[in-house]
């Protein structure tokens, strides 16, 4: 027990300090940066839906899905990211690396409980403004993260529900550095914001068998509207620059900037499949999120608009024959997916949408159904219009779920 305790503390510390490098967008520049999808890689493969929930896999999205956990769960996950950045001019490549989430769940009889810390979003860009005689250099670093609690009960064995506490962390640094031609002076404005919210998420979800063979399953989960504090400090310095580039500072001073509260939007989501219990399954989700009603952290930003989000997932699994002892490919989980969303973000006009196709497979291990999960996914998002960047991705997602019984009774030494 000790062992896994030392373990679980190294990692956190981990996704604190590893978690905001995952991406190299340069769409994180607005809001809070890049949200990251908040789910587990087996639920990732099949196109991000969460209305299936089993007792061996930990439910992230629908907290009232941990009721249904029969042993303690441990997972962990991380992701690479390939991005082709494309404008009608120029092409680019970029990579980003994460650790997805790392999580704990324990089966308590009728209720279950789980913890952990999922990257809730991401900041990672470097833009260059040129016009005829200025250039200045935009970069974007940090993010925030998610630490949860979740508490879950089962009122029949068709019927339970869920509740999430969360508290997001984390902080976003953007800086600007500003050169004219044909002047030695330069410019750097920095930028920093530390947020700090907590928020709750609602679950239910229900299950019932329609025929000897087909059970059907549902779900909705609502997070309400939550209030941030960011609190701000501006730089601004003045820097000489050199015959070869060389830079040293010649003045820094701090600018006087409010601290600002903001509202993150609501979130609300239904889901609804049909399958044989252990055999297949499908199903499809959608979500609504209020993202009109978000405002930018510390500063406005021209020909931006924030509209509401929406998403639709539909996915699914098959298992050839799980207790197949005798032919270990049959006792694999095979899982597919697609999805289409509506970022809320609209710049110049120009809609910021995004569409993924996964597919990913999950291996067993060892006893007591723990399993190991490898998923992929490609997709695009945004536009070459209006001068933006249209980036086609290509996601590798890794996970291990291990199952184990901590708390049997000892009936001897």
């Amino acid at each position: 027990m000790l062992k896994r305790i030392i373990i679980v503390v190294i990692l956190f510390n981990s996704i604190v300090s590893f978690a905001q490098e995952g991406t190299s967008s340069p769409y994180s520049f607005f809001g809070i940066g890049e949200l990251k999808f908040k789910g587990s890689v087996e639920n990732r493969a099949m196109g991000g839906i969460s209305v299936y929930m089993d007792s061996i896999h930990l439910s992230l999205q629908n907290p009232a899905g941990i009721a249904g956990l029969k042993l303690v769960n441990f997972s962990v996950a991380a992701s690479y990211k390939y991005v082709s950045q494309k404008t009608k001019d120029e092409l680019q490549n970029t990579t980003s690396t994460s650790i997805e989430y790392i999580a704990i769940g324990i089966p308590m009889g009728k209720f279950g409980a789980s913890f952990g810390l999922i990257p809730f979003s991401s900041v990672g860009y470097k833009l260059i403004s040129e016009l005829e005689e200025e250039t200045t250099d935009y970069t974007g670093t940090g993010g925030l993260n998610k630490a949860f609690l979740t508490l879950a009960y089962s009122i029949t064995p068709k019927l339970s529900v869920g509740i999430e506490t969360n508290y997001n962390f984390g902080n976003i640094e953007n800086t600007a550095f500003n050169q004219i031609t044909d002047l030695q002076f330069a410019t750097l404005e920095i930028n920093k914001s530390d947020l700090i919210g907590l928020n709750f998420n609602f679950g239910a979800a229900y299950k019932t068998m329609v025929s000897e063979s087909l059970e059907f399953s549902a779900s909705i989960t609502y997070t309400p509207e939550n209030d941030f504090t960011s609190e701000n400090f501006r730089e601004l310095t003045t820097i000489l620059v050199g015959p070869t580039g060389g830079q040293i500072i010649i003045d820094s001073r701090e600018i006087p900037v409010e601290d600002t509260d903001f509202t993150f939007p609501s979130q609300i989501s239904f889901g609804a499949g049909i399958g044989k219990p252990k055999n297949w399954f499908i199903g499809a989700e959608y979500i609504s999120q209020k993202t009109s009603n978000f405002v930018n952290r510390t500063f406005s930003i021209d020909d931006v608009e924030f509209k509401d989000a929406s998403k639709f997932k539909m996915g699914g699994f098959f298992i050839p024959n799980y207790n197949s002892f005798g032919n270990y490919w049959k006792r694999v989980v095979y899982r597919a997916g697609i999805r289409f969303e509506e970022t809320g973000i609209s710049v110049r006009g120009e809609d910021i949408d995004e569409f993924g196709i996964s597919f990913g497979v999950g291996l067993p291990v060892g006893r007591l159904f723990s399993n190991f999960n490898i998923g992929f996914e490609i997709g695009v998002r945004g536009t070459k219009n209006q001068g933006l960047v249209q980036e086609n991705f290509f996601n590798t997602f890794l996970s291990l779920s291990l199952n184990d019984k901590w708390f049997d009774k000892r009936y001897y030494d």
